[in-house]
């Protein structure tokens, strides 16, 4: 990859999102965040809808960190559409959601999700869930090819 990754946080929770910046930024993650607050502004985002339609100021992200329990249209949902559409079903959706709900999580991978993980309760867990979201997603995996 020529560019830094772009990571979208798809969460509607401000202190889960203020929690997750903070977290990248402990952990010096120097990466672009994108951050859409709700289902439909993230698909907005992945379509090139609306506000969205420069993808030189909006490009697709390289990984996407995405809460399942929002309002109007669910991360499941979010989950389905970006995995149906063949230009968007290759770049790795990470569940990052506090549902320890089994259902959830069978459904989440059954529609694509390339990790699921619960939200640790503590700063010090979460930071270690974004030391290793950054380890492996942003280092070590090797992307799919564009096509």
């Amino acid at each position: 990859m020529d560019r830094e990754s772009i990571i979208l946080l798809v969460e509607d929770n401000e202190m889960d999102i203020a929690l997750t910046l903070d977290a990248f930024r402990q952990v010096h993650l120097s990466n672009r965040i994108e951050i859409c607050n709700n289902g439909e502004d993230a698909l907005n985002y992945m379509f090139g809808r609306g506000n969205y339609t420069d993808r030189k100021l909006h490009p697709l992200p390289d990984l996407i960190l995405l809460d399942l329990k929002m309002p109007r249209i669910s991360g499941l949902d979010v989950l389905r559409e970006i995995k149906s559409t063949e230009k968007l079903k290759r770049i790795p959706v990470i569940v990052l959601t506090s549902s320890k709900d089994e259902g959830d999580r069978a459904m989440s991978y059954d529609m694509g999700a390339n990790s699921y993980l619960v939200k640790p309760i503590s700063f010090n867990g979460f930071l270690e869930v974004v030391k290793s979201i950054t380890n492996y997603w942003l280092t070590l995996n090797i992307e799919p090819p564009l096509e």
